[in-house]
């Protein structure tokens, strides 16, 4: 069954692909993603959560998910350190900001559906809370800091409107508007069948859309041939390898007799695709200093990284999900996240011995003057 279901969206993304030469300007596809975010995701993440019964308890998911993002955060410092990545340099700043972001809706939310059921979106969607707080006013916070700190500015500096637009825009976002909603129906007692038989009937029709019109997304958007295709994905390896051993690390730690969709959902949540939302932090920072230099992000790196990001992580959770219960045991996850990271680390440790071995050639047999 999950076999067929992955030929099927892979089916679907080829589609997508060949439907490129037709969706061929920035509009028409950030058209295609509004309906995704603002109808058909926030339709489906709706009837999962009327579906299942809040307990406290799953107030711990968005906490979990938080934690997640600074480990990643961690992850991306200890990257950048392997890479001897200059810490003044734009690059080094974007990679810090974007590889611990996590965009679940495009790149898992739609096969959490598919192959694990509605609870566990459910779920998802009430852990992405914690991530989108991290992605929208944490990382925002960091790169207004690394702003004020390069250009010397004073940090009280027309701050108070840029915090509001931020609570604006996290308030205002349709996926937090129907939790919301979603938790309030659910404490007065109103499930998805208390809805009239009209208004089930409706949002069911919109959720329907979301899984094909991401995949059609995701083959509209995947791009190759990009000169730093090379560096982009030891990136994306060390990312998915380090979120391996996260996942790893957090099912080992948990009791026995959670049942497979969980812990399955555990591997896949922080294999998402690289977020938006630092991007767009780290387009308004730069247009706070457009005209002047050092540039804060390198915004060039950062739309190349995303346009990858996405078609990997694809893969990886298909991978996973279309593999049963294969990828809950801790062992496996480490094993994947070892050998996701030493093929992301080897060509600098390939990079580095050769450097040592020519330096000690020099040494023992200097060239003649």
């Amino acid at each position: 069954m999950g076999f067929h279901k992955t030929i099927s969206f892979l089916v679907l993304i080829v589609l997508g692909v060949l439907l490129k030469k037709k969706i061929t300007s920035k509009e028409q596809l950030s058209g295609v993603k509004a309906i995704i975010l603002s109808v058909a995701l926030p339709a489906t993440i709706f009837i999962a959560l009327l579906k299942i019964d809040i307990s406290p308890q799953l107030l711990f998911l968005p906490v979990i998910a938080l934690v997640s993002n600074f480990l990643m955060f961690g992850g991306a410092k200890l990257f950048t350190i392997i890479s001897s990545s200059d810490p003044t340099t734009a690059k080094h700043r974007t990679l810090l900001l974007l590889i611990p972001s996590f965009a679940p809706g495009l790149s898992c939310f739609p096969f959490i559906i598919e192959y694990l059921g509605e609870e566990s979106l459910a779920l998802a969607a009430l852990a992405d809370t914690g991530n989108k707080i991290f992605g929208l006013i944490i990382l925002y916070l960091i790169a207004m800091t690394w702003y004020y700190r390069i250009t010397k500015k004073n940090e009280s500096e027309n701050t108070s409107g840029k915090y509001k637009s931020l609570l604006l825009a996290l308030i205002s976002e349709p996926i937090n508007i129907v939790i919301v909603v979603a938790i309030v129906l659910l404490c007065f007692g109103i499930n998805f069948m208390s809805l009239p038989a009209y208004g089930q009937d409706a949002i069911q029709r919109l959720s329907s859309m979301m899984t094909p019109l991401v995949l059609l997304f995701i083959g509209m958007v995947v791009k190759v041939g990009k000169k730093d295709v090379f560096m982009i994905l030891q990136i994306l390896f060390w990312r998915s390898g380090f979120a391996f051993l996260m996942s790893a690390l957090l099912i080992s730690l948990l009791p026995a007799g959670i049942s497979v969709a969980t812990l399955i959902l555990i591997v896949v949540f922080p294999q998402s695709s690289c977020s938006f939302w630092p991007f767009a932090h780290m387009s308004a920072v730069n247009k706070l200093n457009e005209n002047q230099s050092p540039k804060i992000f390198n915004l060039d790196l950062a739309v190349n990284i995303l346009a990858f990001s996405l078609p990997c992580s694809t893969l990886i959770i298909m991978t996973i999900c279309a593999s049963g219960s294969f990828f809950v045991n801790p062992i496996v996850l480490l094993i994947a996240g070892l050998i996701f990271l030493s093929i992301s680390v080897f060509p600098f440790a390939f990079k580095y011995f050769s450097n040592v071995n020519a330096q000690k050639k020099e040494k023992f047999y200097p060239q003649e003057v």
